[in-house]
């Protein structure tokens, strides 16, 4: 199982890796999912657990990310409490940050057996600023687990 851990968390780091030398342009331009099935199920798991974020419905949350998640974060590392991340965003993010996805920059690809890798791009604004305040797109990376016939948030990379 921590050869699988191992694999998996390479994986992200060398996708995250390679998808931050691109520019800051959406990065599905060329991008046709190999399994649309699979893409529309991750896209719209991704809109109900940020519309979950963006509401500020933990118990949804709690249902989607897995209990043995690692989160890692560029600007505060690795967090692999699933309830400190809960913890985290009602006290950090609930009324007063919300997550925008940049329209067009997903991309998903099939991890056999195991699940999926989302790729894409989202801005988060801080509610507290006037309205229209910039924000700088981000790039992020999911693994997707599928177990139970369950979709499960299993690692995530975020990159400011």
């Amino acid at each position: 199982m921590k050869i699988l851990q191992f694999f998996f968390l390479s994986l992200s780091l060398s996708i995250g890796f390679i998808s931050s030398c691109y520019t800051q342009t959406p990065i599905a331009k060329t991008y046709v999912p190999e399994d649309p099935e699979l893409y529309n199920a991750i896209v719209k798991m991704d809109s109900i657990f940020f519309d979950a974020y963006n509401n500020c419905n933990i118990d949804k949350q709690a249902s989607i990310l897995a209990d043995d998640i690692e989160f890692y974060h560029d600007q505060s590392g690795l967090s692999t409490s699933k309830q400190d991340i809960l913890d985290a965003t009602k006290r950090n993010i609930c009324g007063k940050v919300t997550r925008e996805l940049v329209k067009g920059s997903i991309q998903v690809y099939p991890l056999k057996g195991f699940g999926a890798v989302e790729m894409g791009m989202h801005k988060f604004h801080n509610n507290q600023e006037p309205a229209n305040t910039p924000s700088k797109a981000s790039k992020f990376i999911v693994i997707w687990k599928f177990q139970n016939d369950n979709w499960q948030i299993f690692r995530v990379v975020s990159l400011h």
